[in-house]
């Protein structure tokens, strides 16, 4: 059988069906639109605004899940970072909940050993580095912070195995403070929509202190990192699927 294709007319554009700024989650966002130009300028309220209404139809990043599981403490959310560190969501998320249903503080934590806290977290890359590291800073808090770790940026960086990333996702997580975290799913996204041109996720980060509304801190990690696992993907973006079609230019696609 052969079937007759009608070629295209450069008069007749492909038709995309757009959401409003904050529509619902469930709504078709674009048709036909995987090579389409972006027919208006990239703005980074709305982008904000249309992600937040989206996000909730795919799982949430690491650190905001076990949040909203009830695991928020600046102790808790730092140690989940640690472990979440090389391992996958999937991994590192049954590891935390494992872990902080044997020790959730850090007085619980200083008085297991490190052998256990390994087997506890085994699942998880350098199980066995970590497990120290998360020993050291138990011990630490408890000895000189009252067993209670400060939201403190200096204090957290200065435990060995704690860099920007973590320090910053438990200070805006549990602390409630502006702080930006990014990753390299957070550093592809945001220069993919060109709304910052840089080189690695550390400049990336600088460059958003610049820029970006405090408002948004926080938030960059928390819709931007399952949006860029889930969506705006290294490899076969989901433009397709994407509420921000019609805004995206694309950059390096």
């Amino acid at each position: 059988m052969c079937r007759v294709l009608r070629a295209f007319s450069p008069q007749r554009s492909p038709k995309i069906k757009l959401q409003s700024d904050v529509g619902t989650s469930d709504a078709v966002y674009a048709s036909n639109a995987e090579n389409s130009q972006s027919a208006m300028p990239f703005d980074i309220d709305v982008a904000f605004a249309r992600l937040t209404s989206f996000m909730p139809g795919y799982p949430r990043a690491a650190m905001f899940q076990l949040a909203e599981e009830g695991y928020r403490s600046p102790f808790e959310q730092l140690v989940s970072c640690m472990i979440s560190i090389r391992t996958y969501d999937e991994v590192s998320l049954p590891v935390s909940r494992r872990l902080f249903a044997r020790a959730n503080t850090p007085q619980a934590m200083s008085e297991l050993s490190v052998a256990e806290i390994e087997q506890l977290i085994a699942k998880s890359t350098y199980a066995e580095r970590k497990a120290g590291q998360i020993w050291v800073i138990a011990q630490t808090i408890v000895q000189e912070h009252n067993g209670e770790l400060p939201c403190d940026e200096a204090v957290m960086l200065g435990f060995k195995g704690i860099g920007p990333k973590c320090a910053h996702l438990a200070l805006g997580i549990a602390c409630k403070q502006p702080y930006i975290s990014v990753d390299v799913h957070v550093h592809r996204v945001i220069n993919r929509w060109g709304y910052v041109e840089t080189k690695t996720p550390e400049k990336t980060t600088k460059a958003l202190e610049d820029k970006l509304p405090k408002d948004y801190w926080v938030e960059t990690n928390r819709l931007l990192m399952p949006f860029g696992k889930n969506v705006c993907k290294g490899q076969y973006p989901q433009c397709t699927s994407c509420p921000l079609v019609d805004m995206c230019p694309k950059i390096g696609l």
